[in-house]
C-alpha cells in the first residue's frame, strides 16, 4: 500500500499548494503597515512591523481526530494541535507568543470541548505561550460521523528576536543533519496508518511490535520542541536550518535550501508503530520514509563545530539527538535505507 492508495496524493497536493501560493502572493503588496518578508513555501509567514518581525502559521490535527473519536478520548489532541503549529514557527527562529484555536463540532458537547481545552492548555504550557481566543462552531451539515465527531485546527503568532529569521540560506556542503527523536507518528500520515492498522485491529487490540494498544499508540501526543530550540537560539549556537518533519517527511527538506543535497545515511530502522504499519501494510521502505517521520520528528542542520552543543541541549530535555546525515553538493534528498545503495526520496 502507498499513501496515494490510501487516498492522499502528495504530488497533487503540492501542485495545488503552489497554485494557491502564486494566487495569494498578489496580496503581499496590499499590506497597509509593515512588509511581508516570507510568504508561501516555508514553515511560517513572516511580516516585518517596524523593528519587530512576526511569524504566523496555521495547522490542524488531521485525521488523528478520528482515532480520538474511536477511543472517546479527547484530552491529548489539543497538544497535537499546538505542536503542529509551534514546531513549524520555531523553524524560522520565532518564539511562540500567542495561539488561537478553531473547533468544529457535529453537535454541542461540553465534555468533549473541556477535554480538548485541557490538551490545548498543556500544549501551550510546554510552548510557554498564551491561548488568547478561538472559535467553536456547530456544523451538523459539514462534520459527518458519530455524535462526538469534530475537527480541530489552530493558529500561532511568534516573534523573531533580533528581527532576523532563519530561512536556510546559510546551509552549505559539510553541514551536519541532526535528527531529534519523535514521540511516535506525531500527527501526519494518519490516513495511511489508519487504513493499514484499523483494517486489521480494533483500537483496543495489541499488536506484535507495539507496547500499548493500537489506539493508545496512535494517540500518543506530538512532541513539542520549543524549549530546547529556543535555548539554542538564546545561547547563539550556530545553526543553518531547522526542519519539522511532518507531512511528506524528509522529502520537504529542500524547502530550506534547494541548492544543496540532503544526504541521509543515518536514519533509524523501522521499529515500533512504524514497523507495525510497514509489515501489516506491506509497504515499501522508501514509501515509509517519504510518508512518516520514522522516529525523527525534527532536524537541525548545523556546522560540524556546533553539533555537540546541539546534541547536549536536546539531551537536557530528555530528547535523543544524533547525526542522521550531511549536506553535500547537488540537489534533492537521497537516503541509504536498509544498508542499500542511496536512493532518492
Amino acid at each position: 500500500m502507498t499513501y496515494r492508495d490510501a487516498g492522499v496524493d502528495v504530488g497533487k497536493i503540492r501542485t495545488a499548494q503552489k497554485s494557491i501560493g502564486d494566487i495569494i502572493s498578489a496580496t503581499h503588496k496590499m499590506i497597509s503597515a509593515g512588509k511581508v518578508l516570507s510568504g508561501f513555501g516555508h514553515y511560517a509567514g513572516l511580516v516585518r512591523l517596524g523593528s519587530q518581525t512576526l511569524a504566523l502559521h496555521s495547522d490542524g490535527v488531521g485525521t488523528k481526530v478520528l482515532v480520538a473519536q474511536l477511543m472517546n478520548k479527547f484530552d491529548t489532541v489539543g497538544i497535537d494541535c499546538v505542536a503542529m503549529n509551534v514546531n513549524d514557527i520555531i523553524c524560522v527562529g520565532a518564539k511562540p507568543v500567542a495561539f488561537i484555536d478553531y473547533i468544529a463540532l457535529r453537535q454541542a458537547n461540553e465534555k468533549l470541548l473541556e477535554q480538548i481545552a485541557h490538551g490545548l492548555v498543556e500544549g501551550a504550557k510546554q510552548s510557554q505561550m498564551a491561548i488568547v481566543g478561538g472559535e467553536t462552531a456547530v456544523l451538523p451539515d459539514v462534520i459527518a460521523g458519530e455524535e462526538n465527531a469534530f475537527d480541530l485546527a489552530g493558529m500561532v503568532l511568534g516573534t523573531v528576536d533580533g528581527g532576523k529569521p532563519l530561512l536556510g540560506g546559510a546551509i552549505k556542503p559539510g553541514d551536519v543533519i541532526l535528527g531529534v527523536e519523535s514521540s511516535g507518528l506525531h500527527s501526519n500520515g494518519y490516513t495511511l496508518a489508519r487504513k493499514v492498522l484499523l483494517s486489521k485491529y480494533s483500537v483496543d487490540d495489541s499488536a506484535e511490535h507495539l507496547v500499548q494498544t493500537v489506539g493508545e499508540e496512535l494517540l500518543i501526543p506530538t512532541r513539542i520542541y520549543v524549549k530546547p530550540v529556543m535555548e539554542l537560539f538564546k545561547k547563539k549556537i550556530a545553526m543553518h536550518g531547522l526542519a519539522n518533519i511532518t507531512g511528506g517527511s524528509f522529502t520537504k527538506l529542500p524547502r530550506l535550501n534547494k541548492n544543496v543535497q540532503y544526504c541521509l545515511d543515518g536514519l533509524p530502522a523501522p521499529t515500533g508503530i512504524f514497523l507495525q504499519i510497514q509489515v501489516d501494510g506491506n509497504i515499501e521502505t522508501g514509501e515509509m520514509y517519504r510518508t512518516f517521520n520514522m522516529g525523527i520528528g525534527f532536524c537541525v542542520i548545523a556546522p560540524k563545530a556546533s553539533t555537540e552543543q546541539v546534541i547536549r541541549t536536546f539531551k537536557r530535555y530528555k530528547m535523543g539527538c544524533k547525526a542522521v546525515g550531511r549536506i553535500e553538493k547537488g540537489t534533492g534528498v537521497v537516503a541509504t535505507l536498509e544498508g542499500k545503495k542511496k536512493q532518492a526520496l
